[in-house]
């Protein structure tokens, strides 16, 4: 029998309900998995395992039908979300002795509905970046190459699933932070509808461009772990999984763009992107090469991103200066410059790109784009460029392609297609309809199918 790591999480759920294994079985078995590799990625800085087993001998004291939709599955938190009595320091050292009172309200949901909670997942100082590393606890490494980012701001919840260290991770995204580490990891992630995975927010909860989502090692645990994170009670996302009669791409409508008309992509991404074209996209018969319009979507997202910076940092920015990373302070500082009439303009211009998008996707079932710009960037960089002298200000600008996807509002699913020639995980961005979150998933299962990728963890 392989190990219960090597599993999907939802064969492991399924176990649990039959009673084949505990609750407390499955915690021994992704611990083990994190004494034997984590320290070779560091994905996961902070464990709980104390906190796990008391809330697995509360679930497994409860018949299994009380249990709820994980029935007391291991999960991961990212360590920008407040766990109650777990050291939670938003990967900066103005937060390395933070330890919260209360959860935010997105864990409680998902211990709720039978998570149980034994990690933090390691994240960029305050998210900011694409690269998961932090004077807390470090670089975070692909498990497929040591040498590697494993990307981020869920740099730390990609690796500890690629690596079998988890079977569901929480993450978020602003410019990609689920659908970069996705791509560089090999794992699945959803960008939800805004609000459908509400948290707490202290400054903006009504912001659109930050939010909470799952990752999971296949669609079909994605859809699980998305049906435990989403406000309210059905099970939208696995029922449209159950229900669907979609075997094919045939009669679907699908636009493909290499780069959204916006941004540049590698050589080699262009053409793992027009491969998967090529290859799996020939017998749709309503197939188009375009993107919808977004203009200025750089330039509203620059000032978008500065306000919401500055909204959260600006309370403790100088009495912590010196232990800030200069990206996030020169963030900080481009919000606290702007003028109302910029932050009026880059309202106008979300607001344009928002609608505009949705008519556009009146035309199509889903459009599909390259989840990145480059196929890979070494862990030990700050941000690609910067080695070699390219400034602050563009230190997320090779994230164009998943932050003018963010500008949309629109619901995204990424999943690997395929691999660089070093054998590197690259994943595409399903973007679907307005609030059709659940319609993206059988697309998703059946392109999953045709790639026929291996959801297996790997050896780091």
């Amino acid at each position: 029998m392989s190990e219960l790591y090597q599993y999907s999480a939802a064969e492991v759920v399924k176990k649990l309900r039959s009673g084949d294994v505990s609750i407390q079985e499955t915690l021994d078995s992704v611990q083990k998995r994190i004494e034997a590799v984590d320290s070779k990625i560091n994905s996961l800085p902070t464990l709980c395992f104390d906190r796990a087993a008391k809330h697995a001998n509360e679930l497994q004291s409860k018949p299994v039908d009380q249990r709820g939709k994980l029935c007391g599955l291991p999960i991961t938190i990212k360590d920008l979300t407040a766990v109650a009595g777990v050291r939670t320091t938003n990967g900066s050292l103005v937060f390395k002795d933070n330890v919260p009172q209360t959860s935010n309200k997105i864990v409680r949901r998902l211990e709720r509905h039978g998570g149980v909670v034994y990690a933090k997942s390691n994240s960029p100082e305050f998210g900011a970046g694409g690269i998961t590393f932090n004077d807390v606890f470090g670089i975070t490494r692909s498990p497929h190459d040591l040498d590697k980012t494993a990307a981020g701001s869920s740099g730390g919840a990609a690796a500890s699933l690629a690596a079998g260290c988890a079977w569901a991770s929480h993450g978020s995204d602003m410019a990609g932070s689920l659908r970069t580490p996705a791509s560089f990891c090999g794992v699945t992630s959803l960008r939800p509808s805004p609000f459908t995975m509400r948290s707490d927010s202290v400054h903006m909860p009504y912001d659109v461009l930050g939010s909470d989502g799952p990752m999971a090692r296949n669609v079909t645990d994605l859809a699980l772990f998305a049906d435990a994170m989403r406000n309210g009670q059905t099970n939208d996302m696995s029922d449209a999984l159950d229900a669907t009669t979609l075997t094919g791409i045939e009669n679907l409508s699908i636009a493909y763009s290499h780069n959204l008309g916006i941004t540049e992509i590698a050589d080699d991404v262009a053409e793992m992107f027009q491969h998967f074209v090529d290859v799996h996209l020939k017998t749709c018969k309503k197939l188009s090469q375009s993107a919808p319009p977004l203009p200025q979507v750089h330039e509203s997202f620059d000032v978008l991103r500065a306000n919401f910076y500055a909204n959260a940092i600006e309370p403790f920015l100088e009495d912590n200066r010196d232990v800030i990373k200069p990206e996030v302070i020169w963030n900080v500082e481009q919000g606290l410059a702007q003028t109302s009439k910029q932050i009026r303009d880059a309202q106008r211009a979300q607001a344009h790109i928002v609608n505009s998008a949705a008519d556009y996707m009146q035309n199509y079932d889903v459009l599909i784009c390259p989840a990145v710009s480059l196929s890979s960037v070494a862990a030990d960089v700050r941000y690609p460029g910067e080695p070699d002298g390219v400034p602050i200000p563009d230190y997320y600008r090779w994230l164009a392609i998943a932050y003018a996807s963010t500008m949309t509002t629109l619901p995204i699913l990424t999943i690997p297609v395929g691999e660089t020639k070093d054998g590197l995980p690259f994943a595409v961005q399903l973007i679907g309809k307005p609030w059709r979150d659940a319609a993206l998933f059988p697309i998703a299962r059946v392109l999953e199918q045709m790639v026929g990728r291996s959801d297996k963890p790997v050896n780091p």
